[in-house]
């Protein structure tokens, strides 16, 4: 999570610097530097929640992942119609790496069944 986190922001950084600027409408590189440091803003909180209190902490990193879950769908969509190759890749790259971390974060909160005592 605090490395696609981290890679948000880079991106973001890079899209509003202008040093990745390539597309054309719908993608505008502004607003996907914007949206890409608000996700990278949930990211990094979500991880932070799970780092400090791991069991408690992981309701707060689910909403975090499935927020930016959405986010790169909404993101991907934009792209896929004007974005360029980089953009295209990193999304692709991403979205199925957040897929796996929820899904193994969501398995980690499910608690073990407790078995009931066989009498003697």
């Amino acid at each position: 999570m605090g490395v696609v986190a981290a890679s948000l922001f880079v991106f973001a950084s890079l899209h509003m610097g202008g040093l990745l600027g390539g597309g054309s409408k719908p993608f505008r590189p502004n607003d996907a530097g914007i949206a890409e440091a608000i996700t990278g803003v949930v990211l990094a909180f979500g991880s932070m929640a799970l780092v400090r209190r791991p069991d408690s902490g992981r309701t707060i990193a689910l909403v975090a992942i499935g927020f930016t879950i959405v986010s790169f769908v909404v993101g991907l969509n934009f792209t896929a119609r004007g974005g360029d190759a980089t953009d295209i890749a990193y999304h692709a790259i991403v979205l199925p790496l957040l897929l796996f971390t929820f899904g193994l974060t969501w398995e980690k909160t499910k608690r073990p069944v407790r078995s009931k005592e066989v009498p003697r």
